[in-house]
């Protein structure tokens, strides 16, 4: 299941989630009419780690949860990723990459590197270094040079997964990506929803 949480700074042109950009104090609601909500919207509520836990607990059967945004380390998550974690969930986070990791060490993050956005931030070292993986979205051969720049130099965990997502569904991105995975022994992550027209 996702936890989807409001606020981030960075910006990215293809954002297919803007609604979660800004926490607005006009669009903040109660918890009880965020979780009805049927359609996107930029309202949010704030609570705590033990009411986002007690509700996953007491609504859902799945045991994987995936801490996402907006940016979701924009927030201290060690509250939440220890609590899930103490009833036996596994946590992972998608971050950006551009504001370090707060979370239980048990957390999978996986960094999707947002290099130059809008938002002019840089993506961080020492987010870098604590990746289980690394997803990057691809347009174009460009997209692969900038990952290279950035990981550079940088020594990432043994077990690292780098994986490359097209940005769309357009069959140039794809072959790109695919080519690339088979060369590099990377793997390659399909927005399947976006062709079975799953929102």
């Amino acid at each position: 299941m996702f936890i989807r949480l409001q606020g981030c700074p960075v910006g990215c042109p293809w954002c297919d989630t803007r609604h979660t950009w800004g926490a607005l104090p006009t669009d903040e609601r109660n918890f009880e009419t965020i979780i009805s909500k049927t359609n996107d919207n930029s309202l949010w509520a704030s609570i705590n780690a033990d009411i986002i836990a007690l509700y996953v607990e007491q609504n859902y059967s799945s045991k994987h949860v995936v801490i996402s945004g907006g940016e979701p380390c924009i927030y201290n998550l060690q509250p939440l990723t220890w609590r899930l974690e103490s009833s036996g969930y596994r946590c992972q986070i998608e971050t950006s990459g551009t504001y370090p990791v707060k979370s239980s060490k048990d957390t999978w993050v996986t960094v999707s590197p947002k290099i130059n956005m809008r938002g002019k931030l840089p993506v961080l070292k020492c987010v870098l270094q604590r990746a289980n993986e690394i997803k990057h979205p691809v347009a174009t051969e460009s997209d692969i040079e900038k990952l290279d720049t950035l990981l550079d130099g940088i020594t990432l965990l043994d077990s690292i997964e780098i994986t490359l997502q097209p940005i769309n569904q357009k069959s140039r991105a794809t072959a790109l990506c695919i080519k690339t995975c088979i060369k590099r022994n990377w793997r390659l992550s399909i927005q399947i929803h976006k062709y079975l027209n799953i929102i």
